[in-house]
């Protein structure tokens, strides 16, 4: 019955307007890094790939039910991340009745952010998604996969996800910077080039999220 109500607040919530959320979680991280981002990303999906979501996303706790309102959470930051046993589990039945979990690593959450995926999904790997994958193919195309946002490490971008019944529910994001690029122009004066990327791949998020 659980699981019934859930997917039922999930259809609800994919009527019109849309509304999305950045997740407030523990652990001394700056879960509130990139602030103009997911605005910005709002802005730019609204006027360009016909979604309806809110302007200004909604923020959430990891151990809250108030996440089974949003079909995608947004999660970013530079540092430690920690999940308790009740946000591991919450977050767990949040993405098996359908949400979509977005971890944008900032530089320097990764050692800590894939211990908090195991916590969640014991048994299940942190795959690295093809280019095929449709998350790269539309409305935008990205032939090589996840964009090089900003530079750092000389590594180049990776996109991982978990998959549940072969649906991509958790996607992180992984020396690309993509929040970054996201952010209104002035705070990292990148090319327009480099922006529109991060935009579109953005764009592509959303789309699968909504449309899947």
């Amino acid at each position: 019955m659980r699981k019934i109500f859930y997917l039922f607040l999930f259809t609800t919530t994919l009527t019109f307007p849309q509304e999305i959320a950045l997740l407030k979680y523990n652990g001394g991280g700056d879960w509130y890094a990139n602030p103009t981002s997911l605005p910005n990303l709002i802005k730019f999906a609204n006027l360009n790939i016909n979604t309806r979501i809110k302007n200004k996303p909604a923020t959430v706790s990891p151990g809250s039910s108030d996440i089974f309102s949003y079909p995608f959470i947004h999660m970013t930051g530079h540092g430690n991340v920690v999940f308790n046993n009740q946000e591991t589990e919450n977050l767990r039945n949040y993405l098996a009745s359908g949400g979509f979990l977005h971890i944008d690593d900032n530089y320097g959450m990764d050692t800590y952010i894939r211990t908090e995926i195991k916590k969640i999904f014991p048994n299940t790997p942190l795959l690295e998604i093809p280019v095929s994958h449709p998350i790269f193919q539309k409305p935008f195309v990205f032939p090589s996969g996840l964009p090089k946002i900003h530079e750092h490490e000389g590594k180049k971008p990776q996109a991982f996800g978990i998959f549940i019944n072969n649906k991509l529910v958790l996607l992180y994001t992984f020396e690309c910077d993509l929040g970054d690029g996201w952010e209104d122009t002035e705070v990292h004066n990148d090319p327009r080039e480099t922006r529109e990327k991060a935009l579109k791949m953005g764009a592509n998020i959303l789309n699968f999220v909504f449309t899947n």
